[in-house]
């Protein structure tokens, strides 16, 4: 599961992750080069953080 995060959504999207998965994700932010082309999963803001299982 991965989950693309703005500033704003970060919270819920943490959230999410541990209800859904029943563990705790690995919260990375993102490079340069992703934040511009990537978009939050919960609004269209640019993403900065990738909520995600280990791997």
């Amino acid at each position: 599961m991965r989950i693309f995060s703005c500033e704003n959504h970060i919270n819920h999207a943490l959230d999410m992750f541990v209800a859904e998965q029943k563990t705790f994700p690995m919260l990375e932010e993102l490079n340069n080069e992703e934040k511009l082309s990537t978009v939050c999963s919960y609004c269209e803001s640019n993403a900065i953080y990738i909520v995600a299982t280990e791997n």
